[in-house]
């Protein structure tokens, strides 16, 4: 049994507030992005919340984010997009909490952040941010313990 010290210590069934992620694989040709954009744009009642595009010669993969994936992943799976999910933690960073501030805390328990990248859905008038971490839940813990506000999907309606 490893002991960790009761900042980092997991358990109580806690579940950090998540966002669901789509990595969406498009071919590298023109206007296939617009494409994707075009079929969320056409659906009433969604919106993109979040994107990341990671460019490479042959494909594309486009991280989105929406204010409701149920609804998402039924349009993407019509249109046969092939596509991945993941969980994220949307931060908001308010009151002299900044982005650096989260890599120090989540570096302090030895948490890798894979990736992060803006969100432009604005709930208020500080900014968020999108992580994808390696450990979620612990993540989640240290960071409402350092007052942070985390985001659910449900935030972003």
């Amino acid at each position: 049994m490893s002991l960790q010290p009761p900042e980092t210590q997991q358990g109580g069934g806690f579940t950090a507030p998540a966002v669901r992620q789509f990595g969406v694989f498009l071919d590298n040709k023109v206007g296939k992005l617009l494409e994707l954009l075009q079929l969320f744009d056409d659906s009433a009642g969604l919106q993109v919340a979040a994107i990341s595009v990671v460019d490479s010669s042959d494909h594309a993969v486009v991280r989105l984010i929406f204010n409701n994936a149920d609804a998402a992943r039924v349009l993407l799976r019509g249109r046969q997009f092939t596509f991945s999910e993941v969980d994220l933690l949307v931060v908001e960073l308010a009151d002299n909490r900044t982005l650096t501030h989260v890599c120090l805390h989540l570096l302090g328990a030895e948490i890798n952040i894979r990736f992060a990248y803006p969100v432009m859905l604005r709930l208020s008038d500080h900014p968020t941010v999108a992580i994808a971490v390696d450990d979620h839940t612990l993540a989640g813990q240290i960071l409402l313990r350092k007052s942070y506000r985390l985001l659910g999907e449900e935030d972003l309606t």
